[in-house]
């Protein structure tokens, strides 16, 4: 013997009973013997709640509602039923649907309807859905029989929740189960009393009715037919990548349900818990899906994961009872929670430090002021003393409860939890977790669900299905983003097989579009993606985005030079996520908010790299800080930082005037749109507050002494047509200059020098036996003079920018990140 359950939704409309009867047909033609339960149609229940309260409130639409439950029965009839069966049918809805309107007339006459009458007007949906269904079974040939639940379960008279008397419904249910052969289709939720008046179950009251068939049956297996695919990792409508568990214990399923899981309510299935009847959550909407199964014991082989689920509970509220007089008293605990059951309020989280000072627990928030009061009431005299504190209240939080049986087997999986959430900028405001090990429970704000629950999942879940990967953002598919996408992909085969690393893009944007997709985008077509199937985009919807889709290990790239995504990196950082990038900005901006970003990066234990704001590839950056982490004392540093400007002064003779040489520079690429951006000497300057920083200096973008390139007049020239103007006009002083150095064999190099706390940048020239003398092309150079590299400096160097350089700079970053989570 089976016992089928269908909800409200597999019965939601004739199309929908066509399923359900095509399911049930299935089953009988391969010879099992079932008994079935159904629930109302999806949205009568709900109906008949209203049209009974409105007229109550003597409000005669209840009559619309009325109508709507006529013409939905009706519809449902003509649909299912034809022949000579259909006019016995609708004559039979039409007497019922008769006492309904009876029933409602009686309720606005005396405005009241008590919740014995709302047992007897919800009675209505079971009743008519049901009886419907069993006749269009055997208007198709099924031998079907319709089995009014108020004659085999019955309960004492607490309306509305009524308590089954098993024993005596079991006997009942037996008796009408056997009597013949017919496949009996059972109202779910409704029962009656001893003398016979209509009671309800309560909530999950049509699975309770199964379920009581089933214990009564013996059953082999209990089916509860829904519209998903069984009971889900987590909440599939804030996580896309949710997917359905093969098998939960009775404890699992209870503690996923008591936190959110919707598909079944504990208490209504204890009746085939006690039986240890396997339970099967099915999808009416696909019927060849295996489901879930709910059994006492679980195969380990077939599913050995830490955790089964992760479930959240919203709308709670945080009570806090505390105080120096709690300590060591005996009973506070049983008065706080004496206090709170006589008044019915449930609670459902508690925890309480070891030094008894304080008590906390949750409940609901639509109670929590109600809880206030009683304990405010009850612990009056201690507050008034002085020896407890008024008890407080955090509203807008929610339970987020990660389970799993597994749990207790495996060392470390609450530190990752919260190692995971505490990365991210979760706060957790309490924490429970029972001996069993079951189940870890917390408390964190309403806001930060779906996110949590994001970050969780991929950690528990989705990066133990492949190779854990390393999710990108990336922000500007320009020369060097665009770079960076075609060496990723180059190199994807070799990352995955060699070094166990898997990058996936889930992110992408230019300044007008932006792209996203938790699958992963095909890095080899991502821009052509971007430009066909974008989005309009903005840095806050992107950053947005990012931050409120979790991906587990996640980097934003930002390859833009854009102040306002710099200005942005802080919200970046505190919600988890890394960062590599070329972008300058931030690295040399306000010592403050520079600061904010290593305090974050420190205290969320992520990286904050930017390699290539200096140098582009070459290794700048972390050259200098394994130098100051090993100890070593920086001296001095000297650089030329800028390729354009090497280029132009490796460039520059006395043959050619300066102006042609910048010309010629601008042409091949080499500067800026304006190449004032930089013959002004702000980017060296803001190269050198970075290396100055990491040197240990404190310091700001103006207190680097620039001596200027170009004149004023230059500078503020209107146009860039202007400004070439004005420095033709200004060649001879350059020419000087160059002749000067040529004359005593010597170099013109823009140098910063970095030394005893002061910056610097000026044009310079140098002899034969200095390093930059003999610098080419477009390269920079580094020189560091250190206690340990004094006599010999440290010299790095090499090309200094282009976008094949610079990419694999960031790219280099990004593999030292995925480098560091998997050896987390």
């Amino acid at each position: 013997m089976k016992v089928l359950k269908f909800g409200g939704s597999s019965v939601a409309s004739a199309d929908r009973i066509e399923g359900v009867i095509s399911i049930l047909k299935t089953y009988h033609e391969r010879g099992d013997q079932f008994a079935v339960v159904c629930s109302a149609l999806g949205g009568v229940t709900d109906l008949l709640i209203s049209m009974s309260t409105k007229a109550a409130k003597a409000d005669e639409s209840y009559l619309e509602a009325l109508e709507d439950f006529k013409i939905r029965h009706e519809e449902a009839v003509k649909s299912l039923i034809t022949g000579d069966k259909l006019a016995e049918v609708e004559e039979t809805l039409q007497i019922n649907i008769q006492t309904l309107e009876n029933l409602l007339q009686g309720i606005y006459l005396v405005r009241e309807a008590s919740k014995r009458t709302m047992d007897y007007v919800i009675s209505f949906g079971e009743r008519s859905s049901n009886y419907i269904i069993a006749m269009a079974m055997q208007d198709r040939g099924i031998s079907a029989e319709y089995l009014d639940a108020r004659t085999i379960i019955k309960t004492n008279t607490d309306f509305g929740a009524a308590t089954v008397d098993k024993k005596h419904s079991y006997t009942l249910i037996r008796e009408a189960i056997s009597k013949n052969d017919s496949i009996k289709i059972v109202t779910g939720f409704i029962a009656s009393n001893t003398d016979g008046l209509t009671t309800t179950l309560g909530r999950g009251g049509s699975d309770y009715t199964a379920a009581l068939l089933a214990g009564a049956m013996d059953a082999q297996v209990l089916e509860i037919w829904t519209d998903v695919d069984g009971v889900l990792t987590t909440d599939p409508r804030k996580v896309e990548d949710a997917f359905t568990i093969k098998q939960l214990s009775y404890n699992e399923a209870m503690e996923m349900s008591h936190y959110g899981a919707k598909v079944i309510y504990p208490p209504t299935i204890q009746p085939a818990l006690e039986k240890e009847i396997p339970i099967y959550i099915k999808n009416t909407f696909n019927p060849e899906f295996i489901g879930t199964k709910i059994d006492k014991h679980i195969d380990p082989i077939k599913d050995d994961r830490k955790i089964k689920g992760v479930s959240a509970m919203k709308d709670i509220s945080l009570i806090t009872l505390a105080g120096a007089g709690m300590i060591g008293i005996p009973g506070i605990a049983a008065r706080l929670f004496s206090a709170l059951a006589v008044h019915k309020i449930n609670i459902i989280l508690i925890t309480q430090a070891s030094s008894e000072h304080s008590i906390c627990f949750a409940v609901k928030m639509d109670q929590a002021e109600q809880a206030i009061e009683i304990l405010s009431s009850e612990f009056d005299k201690e507050i008034e003393a002085g020896k407890i504190q008024s008890p407080k209240r955090e509203d807008d939080l929610a339970i987020v409860a990660v389970i799993g049986e597994n749990m207790r087997n495996i060392p470390g999986i609450a530190g990752n939890l919260f190692n995971c959430l505490g990365q991210s900028g979760v706060n957790v405001r309490a924490i429970a977790q029972g001996s069993s090990e079951l189940n870890i429970s917390f408390m964190i704000s309403d806001r930060d669900v779906a996110s949590s629950l994001k970050l969780i999942h991929h950690s528990f879940f989705t990066a133990t299905e492949e190779e854990p990967s390393l999710a990108i953002y990336l922000m500007g598919v320009g020369l060097i983003g665009k770079e960076l996408l075609q060496q990723i992909h180059q190199q994807k085969e070799y990352l995955e097989h060699q070094l166990g690393i898997k990058i996936k893009l889930v992110g992408v944007a230019n300044s007008k579009k932006n792209l996203f997709s938790t699958q992963g985008i095909k890095l080899e077509d991502a821009i052509e993606q971007l430009i066909s199937q974008g989005k309009d985009s903005s840095i806050d919807s992107f950053i947005n985005e990012m931050i409120d889709n979790p991906h587990g290990p996640t980097v934003f790239v930002d390859c833009t030079a854009n102040k306002a995504i710099a200005k942005e990196y802080h919200r970046v950082l505190a919600k988890g996520i890394h960062i590599a990038t070329p972008n300058k900005v931030a690295a040399s901006s306000d010592q403050a908010y520079y600061n904010q970003l290593i305090k974050l990066t420190q205290a969320r234990g992520l990286d904050y790299r930017y390699e290539t704001n200096v140098g582009a590839g070459l290794p700048v950056i972390s050259v200098l800080e394994d130098l100051k982490n090993t100890g070593d004392q920086i001296h001095k540093i000297e650089a030329v930082l800028s390729g354009t400007l090497s280029y132009i002064f490796n460039t520059f003779t006395a043959a050619k005037s300066f102006t042609q040489v910048v010309q010629q520079a601008k042409e091949q690429g080499y500067t800026e749109p304006d190449p004032r951006e930089d013959l002004s000497g702000t980017d060296v300057a803001r190269k050198a507050v970075i290396l100055a920083r990491l040197s240990g200096i404190s310091c700001e973008l103006d207190d680097v002494n620039i001596k200027a390139l170009l004149s004023t007049d230059a500078l503020q020239a209107a146009s860039i047509d202007d400004f070439f103007k004005v420095l033709a006009s200004e060649d001879s002083t350059y020419g000087e200059l160059i002749q000067e150095a040529e004359a005593k064999d010597e170099k013109l190099r823009f140098i910063a020098t970095i030394e005893n706390g002061k910056l610097s940048a000026a044009l310079q020239s140098v002899s034969s036996d200095n390093p930059f003398y003999g610098l080419q092309g477009s390269d920079n150079m580094i020189v560091f003079t250190t206690a340990r590299y004094l006599d010999q400096p440290l010299v790095i160097k090499g090309p200094g920018a282009g976008a094949s350089v610079t990419a694999a700079g960031v790219f280099a970053d990004i593999i030292h990140i995925a480098k560091t989570y998997k050896h987390v």
